[in-house]
């Protein structure tokens, strides 16, 4: 199967002519006008080394509507012990990079390169990246970013530092996008800790059809400010 090599234009192919592996295009850059034209196409962006640039939409893709989402026990019972304090976009760039050097299991360096940090440090400062970031005084413990389009959240990678920071980050976003109304929030591939929260697998034209929905709404940029507390994310979230 032949596939679409980027040029300087700012253009995608049809995401559903990916490949069998959920590969749509080749090459081009990180420009933030690159990035959010893939995002707002279900596309994304996934560098590996002694590849050249990869452009993806899987199908099946992993996904979760917020409404949806639900949060297990013993996480319900450990926020309500409130261990971190929960911020948003208070401090990117050190979530982002947490992200990039932290070690995966069965996994070699990092697909966050430099110049993909770049585009997204690019799309913070344009207001569209988030960070949710868990603090224990001053100390970063843990958070994730991703990107926010009309009423999509498109989640990239999380880090934790101390036990059960990123999953208390996770939980107080699912809060938080269910008070907003947020309708989607992309995963990207299946993981078996996003899988806890109610994630499941889409085709992709389902995936793309509630896509196409949401990012029709306006986007709320940032810098975001967290406007729930531990008690409504409890009630927003199902057990």
């Amino acid at each position: 199967m032949p596939i679409f090599m980027l040029t300087d234009e700012l253009r995608f192919p049809p995401p559903e002519g990916a490949s069998p592996e959920g590969i749509v295009a080749i090459g081009g850059d990180f420009r933030p006008e690159r990035l959010l034209l893939g995002y707002a196409q279900g596309i994304f962006a996934w560098p590996s080394e002694g590849l050249p640039l990869l452009w993806f939409s899987p199908d099946p893709r992993f996904a979760l509507a917020p409404q949806h989402a639900h949060l297990p026990r013993s996480l319900r019972k450990l926020l309500r012990k409130q261990p971190f304090e929960i911020r948003l976009d208070s401090a990117f760039e050190h979530v982002i990079r947490h992200c990039a050097g932290t070690p995966r299991a069965g996994q070699r360096g990092t697909w966050i390169t430099d110049e993909l940090m770049a585009g997204y440090l690019s799309l913070f400062e344009l207001g569209y990246a988030h960070s949710v970031e868990a603090w224990q005084g001053e100390r970063l413990v843990g958070g994730l970013y991703g990107i926010a389009l009309g009423k999509a959240f498109f989640g990239e990678s999380m880090f934790a530092l101390a036990p059960d920071a990123s999953k208390c980050a996770f939980a107080t976003l699912l809060g938080q996008l269910v008070a907003w109304d947020y309708t989607l929030l992309d995963c990207q591939v299946h993981t078996e800790h996003l899988e806890r929260f109610g994630a499941e697998e889409w085709p992709r034209k389902l995936f793309l059809q509630e896509l196409r929905s949401a990012v029709a709404q306006e986007s709320a940029r940032g810098p975001w400010t967290l406007d729930v507390s531990v008690d409504q994310v409890l009630a927003l979230v199902a057990s």
